[in-house]
């Protein structure tokens, strides 16, 4: 870990010696100033030791059976089967419409009678309301798609909807559930321009929102819920005006948040809450071209970069939910480059 116990030990004594200007035998002679540095040295110990005592680490899995190698699918949690639904993706040579389920132990590809054409960057999130996984937009052959599917997890069927009204057709929307457990779309590219357009479903159609603040028009950003705060986070993506800022969503207002350290640049990164931090947790990402795998932390207000002792391989285009089967969140795939991945990897905060 990068910040070691020694660091941080440095880091106090440097700034105990910079506040004070005085050698440790000089404060040692003012009994009512050594005791102050002494406790104080003692709560940095405290607090170290209490970080440390729950390192952090990502740790890979070996389920039994696994999705092909793909990157850029549409992944969530389905509270109805209580699996982890898979759909889609880029492959390295063409475009994909299996659907897979991980029961938090094996995958297993499911072979629904209808299922979504073949995509890559779509999106999808679970609706509390309506008890169905929402899946809109991506891309395939040159084409930007618009079309709405529901995924039934009581009956492990997919249907299309025929919504009177719906948002652009884009690829890499930001697709995610609300504070009112609805899902909402956000931005996505049409092939000329970024999308600003932010919409809700009601379960069989969507409706625009038109709140006093948006993001930034952009697309392929990471995008989660903390449902207990109520607030949903967003951070980087793709766009022609600078991405490069948090902001969240209260179910009623966007607000750009005002920190004093973030990620860097990503796009293509993946986020989800663990409930053990309170937070949200952003992982990887492509930056400028070069993937990353960086763990951060949105605890609501601040960003914090995580050191686990062990991460995944830098990857974008990758799936990341909580598993409540494990307790834990879970990441799959994405691609390194031009390499395609299919490992699965589990975050243990």
């Amino acid at each position: 870990m990068k910040n070691s116990f020694a660091s941080c030990l440095k880091k106090f004594v440097r700034g105990a010696a910079t506040t004070s200007q005085m050698p440790f035998s000089s404060i040692m002679k003012r009994p009512h100033q050594s005791h102050l540095y002494l406790r104080n040295a003692l709560l940095v110990l405290i607090a170290f030791g209490a970080l440390n005592a729950r390192a952090q680490d990502w740790r890979l899995l070996s389920p039994a059976n696994f999705p092909t190698p793909r990157s850029y699918f549409a992944m969530t949690y389905d509270d109805v089967s209580h699996k982890v639904i898979l759909f889609g993706g880029f492959n390295g040579t063409g475009y994909l419409n299996d659907t897979w389920l991980f029961d938090g132990t094996t995958w297993t590809k499911m072979r629904p009678s209808v299922a979504p054409p073949r995509r890559t960057n779509a999106q999808m999130a679970y609706d509390s309301v309506s008890r169905q996984v929402v899946l809109f937009g991506g891309f395939n052959r040159g084409k930007y798609l618009d079309d709405t599917w529901l995924w039934d997890g009581a009956s492990m069927t997919w249907k299309r909807t025929n919504p009177l009204h719906s948002p652009p057709a884009v690829t890499g929307p930001m697709v995610f559930t609300g504070p009112n457990g609805r899902v909402h779309k956000f931005g996505g590219y049409d092939g000329n321009f970024y999308d600003v357009t932010f919409w809700r479903w009601n379960g069989s159609d969507w409706r625009q929102l038109h709140p006093a603040t948006l993001p930034y028009a952009r697309s392929q950003a990471p995008v989660a819920l903390n449902p207990s705060l109520n607030q949903v986070v967003l951070f980087g993506g793709l766009a022609d005006v600078n991405p490069i800022n948090t902001w969240t969503y209260d179910g009623r207002n966007w607000t750009m948040e005002e920190v004093s350290q973030q990620p860097q640049w990503v796009y293509s990164a993946s986020a989800a809450f663990e409930p053990s931090l309170n937070s949200v947790i952003l992982f990887g990402g492509g930056s400028g071209g070069i993937e990353q795998n960086s763990t951060w932390a949105w605890t609501g207000s601040s960003w914090n970069q995580l050191f686990p002792m062990h991460s995944p391989t830098p990857r974008e285009g990758a799936g990341m939910v909580y598993d409540p089967n494990r307790n834990h969140i879970i990441v799959f795939g994405g691609q390194d480059g031009h390499v395609l991945l299919n490992d699965t990897w589990e975050f243990v905060p």
